[in-house]
């Protein structure tokens, strides 16, 4: 068994090989907490949930580190608009982010540590910088001397005389345009902390290089974050903390963006879709479905056709899960290991989409089973669907989604009611045996978009393909 995994550095899959037996260890770039998430952001922290899940189920002792951004230019300026503090703007959209993580079913982190509960590491870290000659104070700012350091761009592949990037608003005694900082002089009416070098805030990027050394130490695994992050934000982490010594990430993987209308999702463009509100029309296990099952280096062009599809398509796995814990009676216990073909094609850089396709056709399967009164095969093919569903969050007998209509699908439950009162008259005219009324109740609520089953049970209803 050899996990494989697409590394930005080298641009290809490479075998995974820990740095210590057994253990993984991963940083995850989070939350910039300025505004309330979109699907865009926690796509991110649900593609590295399965990855955590992954190295889990093969035997690995995972710790996994996903930082919060509680101070930047933009919660900055977030504050001057609403005339509110900074850190009340902070705590309450890593509320949010945090309520998204957990209403789509991503496992807790290790550890979350904010970037100003970290202003010692990061001085302790600019200081070490500044005496091995690769950072320099100017007018309160500290700047890193991207000419000091061989290898500056290897990660996104750009060539430094190539490179464009002007000096920000106060950002003034810079020996060269292409230096970062990081650290940024005190204004008026900004937070500040005290530095020998005068008060003043982090940069974006000295958080991370700070935050890993002290939580992973000078080298870990894997480093993680959106495709838009390898420039400048990675680039300039590797920077820092390579100039201080540390070996810092063996492998960097990147996912993809949730595009709109072929744009990057993003607040600043205007074309979020808000975890917070999407959950209220669609349930959260969907969305987990919508969002994890692409490959986590994928572009997603949003859509609501495509959620529809990611819904129907889901709700053909619940209903046969249903189906045989009707006909045998009592819930089967997910299977120890997963279908071998499941487990090669997460091995092979998290094939979620190929490790789906076994998925599905395990459920056809057991359908046939089924179909045949083959109780034993069904039940067997139900334990590896719920084995292969739990590798991906996506069990729906887990009791982590248990009360799931509780966190967003008043309208579901309303559906239900009104659903349950026509198929008790339906119920009435079979007793009757009016079967022509019945045939007409069913078929209506079939143009209706809802697909209704018989059981042992009871009449049974599902949303069908719209």
């Amino acid at each position: 068994m050899t996990i494989r995994l697409h590394d930005t550095s080298a641009r290809q899959i490479r075998d995974f090989v820990p740095l210590t037996a057994g253990c993984v260890s991963i940083y995850l770039c989070g939350a910039t907490v300025q505004a309330a998430p979109h699907i865009g952001h926690i796509r991110s922290g649900l593609n590295f949930d399965i990855m955590r899940r992954w190295f889990t189920y093969r035997g690995y002792d995972v710790t996994f580190i996903r930082n919060v951004t509680d101070i930047d230019d933009k919660i900055i300026a977030k504050s001057a608009e609403q005339g509110r503090p900074w850190w009340s703007i902070g705590y309450e959209n890593e509320r949010a982010f945090n309520d998204g993580y957990d209403v789509l079913g991503c496992l807790p982190p290790t550890y979350e540590p904010r970037a100003t509960g970290h202003v010692p590491e990061m001085i302790e870290m600019m200081r070490g910088l500044i005496e091995r000659g690769h950072a320099y104070e100017a007018d309160g700012n500290v700047y890193f001397d991207v000419r000091s350091l061989p290898g500056y761009l290897e990660l996104s592949n750009q060539e430094l005389d190539d490179l464009r990037q002007p000096s920000g608003e106060g950002e003034t005694g810079k020996r060269d345009p292409r230096d970062f900082a990081m650290w940024k002089a005190v204004k008026p009416g900004e937070p500040s902390w005290e530095t020998p070098w005068g008060r003043g805030r982090p940069g974006w990027h000295l958080e991370c290089s700070a935050m890993a050394h002290k939580y992973l130490g000078s080298a870990f695994d894997i480093h993680g974050g959106g495709i838009d992050l390898i420039f400048p934000h990675h680039e300039n982490e590797i920077a820092q903390a390579k100039a201080y010594g540390d070996t810092f990430a063996n492998y960097w993987v990147h996912n993809g963006w949730v595009t709109l209308a072929g744009e990057k999702m993003s607040k600043s463009l205007g074309n979020s879709v808000l975890v917070g509100e999407m959950v209220k029309h669609w349930r959260p296990i969907v969305l987990r479905y919508y969002l994890g099952t692409p490959h986590y280096r994928s572009m997603i062009e949003y859509s609501e056709d495509a959620l529809r599809e990611a819904e129907s398509a889901f709700a053909r796995i619940e209903g046969f899960l249903q189906r045989v814990t009707e006909k045998v009676g009592e819930t089967v216990a997910p299977a120890a290991e997963v279908p071998p073909a499941f487990a090669d094609a997460m091995d092979e850089d998290l094939g979620v989409p190929q490790a789906l396709a076994i998925i599905h056709t395990t459920v056809r399967q057991g359908n046939s089973a089924l179909a045949a009164d083959d109780k034993e095969a069904a039940a067997a093919r139900f334990a590896e669907v719920r084995a292969m569903l739990g590798v991906l969050g996506l069990d729906p007998l887990d009791p982590q989604w248990a009360g799931e209509d509780d966190r967003g699908e008043d309208l579901h439950g309303v559906v239900d009611t009104l659903v349950r009162l026509v198929l008790d008259q339906r119920q009435s005219a079979r007793a009757r045996k009016d079967w022509a009324a019945a045939d007409a109740i069913r078929d209506q609520l079939g143009q209706s978009g809802l697909v209704v089953e018989d059981s042992p049970t009871g009449p049974r209803w599902t949303l069908g393909p719209r």
